[in-house]
């Protein structure tokens, strides 16, 4: 059988790949592995309608060997995070998709603040194969299902210190995605003193990421650049991603916001070490943008562990993906969407009265493209001759005008091929013409 967990735990269409039983193997597992017994593990949700069949299901699995669950309700990752990493609990289990559809779900098991490491989930999966065997308990020694309203509270007061005032007055516009931010960001910016305009805060289950949100951002750019609002931000479904929206209604990604922010940190000398990580996919104009400001850029392989296990290595505070999960690590060991709102909200504050569209355009991008490809086969690529030739063939025509990456999706059927240049229409005939020859080679 093949792994269970991909680039950010396991995930698949609710009640068909992801079952209930899978997630209560997982929680027997997840207590059996982390000596969780007599100890509690902390269970959060989006707003998916499969999440409460699975929390259900992983409270039993639990319990069963002795972890007390505490459940959280509808929160955030970074949320979920944050708690899980408090008060000795053993672990924490997030049910969420993220940016998937709502079809999807996904179990992502964090501790310590973090998400478990490759050797863990290997661990774990070997675990769920032989959950029939792993011991239970008799009914004194059974977990405890607990709610834990509070615990929330403290996440809320954690960004509202990071916050301070610096969104005191500000017009902003949000888009919770029908997603997990609905019930924290609303109240939350408007707490610190913002004029807040919701968009996509009615969550029903399935309209999660449905033409909004992080992955689609469009509504949320009018409605920034018709009613005059100053800066926008969009959240993905657990809201552990920010894309932006600048006060003329245009995006600024994840690559801007890294990029606003890393400037603004090498100006005040916060910026530790002058390092910003990002991935392979970060364009290549942030990388100029960041050099010639006197610092320096570390790629690593896509995903936010890599991310995260780089900024360690190299004593960074500040990292992340073009696709808006940025890492502050002076303030959280995870990607947060709305502590990154908050931390591009200070950095305008310290540019001198500059709006957003001033300090995105410092940050120049080359020409990309990102076609996504759905294939069956997205793992061999690199093995069918006739593409990988192809592959090398777009590489050697582009030479050190641009480069090309081609890899699997982590959480979806798809590869990723991104094609960057100094021109846009050789980047693109290129990229349309690879994406084309794995719709015929890799199905």
């Amino acid at each position: 059988m093949g792994r269970l967990f991909g680039t950010d735990g396991i995930r698949g269409v609710a009640n068909a790949d992801l079952t209930p039983t899978l997630a209560y193997d997982l929680g027997r597992a997840v207590g059996h592995l982390l000596d969780g017994a007599g100890r509690s593990v902390v269970v959060g949700q989006d707003t998916r309608r499969s999440g409460d069949m699975l929390v259900a299901a992983l409270a039993s699995g639990l319990t069963a060997v002795g972890c007390d669950t505490v459940v959280l309700g509808v929160v955030t990752t970074p949320c979920l995070t944050f708690v899980a990493g408090s008060a000795g609990h053993a672990a924490g289990i997030m049910v969420s998709a993220s940016h998937n559809p709502a079809e999807d779900n996904g179990l992502k098991v964090v501790s310590g603040g973090r998400k478990v490491d490759a050797e863990v989930e290997e661990e774990l999966e070997r675990l769920i194969f032989q959950a029939e065997s792993l011991p239970g308990r008799r009914n004194a020694e059974l977990g405890r299902v607990i709610r834990d309203d509070a615990a929330v509270d403290r996440y809320r007061d954690h960004l509202r210190q990071a916050a301070g005032d610096a969104l005191h007055g500000m017009r902003i516009g949000i888009d919770c995605a029908n997603g997990s931010a609905a019930a924290i960001a609303p109240g939350l910016f408007d707490g610190l003193g913002a004029e807040v305009t919701v968009l996509f805060a009615e969550p029903d289950g399935t309209n999660i990421n449905l033409h909004c949100g992080s992955t689609d951002p469009s509504m949320l750019a009018r409605t920034v650049a018709e009613r005059g609002l100053e800066i926008g931000f969009a959240f993905d479904g657990d809201a552990d991603r920010l894309i932006a929206v600048d006060e003329r209604g245009r995006l600024v990604d994840g690559d801007g916001v890294m990029g606003i922010c890393a400037l603004q940190r090498l100006r005040d000398g916060t910026l530790r070490n002058g390092i910003l990580v990002t991935t392979v996919m970060s364009n290549g104009g942030l990388e100029r943008a960041i050099e010639a400001a006197g610092g320096s850029m570390l790629r690593t392989p896509v995903g936010d562990r890599h991310v995260l296990e780089a900024m360690e290595r190299a004593d960074a505070v500040l990292g992340g993906e073009q696709s808006g999960h940025i890492i502050f690590r002076d303030r959280a060991s995870t990607g947060d969407g709305m502590l990154t709102a908050i931390e591009l909200v200070k950095a305008l504050r310290q540019a001198d009265g500059e709006t957003l569209s001033r300090l995105a355009d410092q940050v120049p991008r080359l020409p990309q493209v990102v076609l996504n490809s759905a294939v069956r086969h997205k793992d061999a690529w690199e093995v069918d001759p006739v593409f990988s030739a192809a592959v090398a063939r777009a590489e050697e025509r582009l030479g050190t005008r641009g480069r090309i990456l081609v890899r699997p999706s982590g959480t979806e059927p798809k590869i990723r091929i991104m094609v960057e240049g100094e021109r846009t229409e050789e980047i693109n005939e290129i990229a349309q013409e690879l994406d084309e020859l794995a719709q015929a080679r890799l199905n």
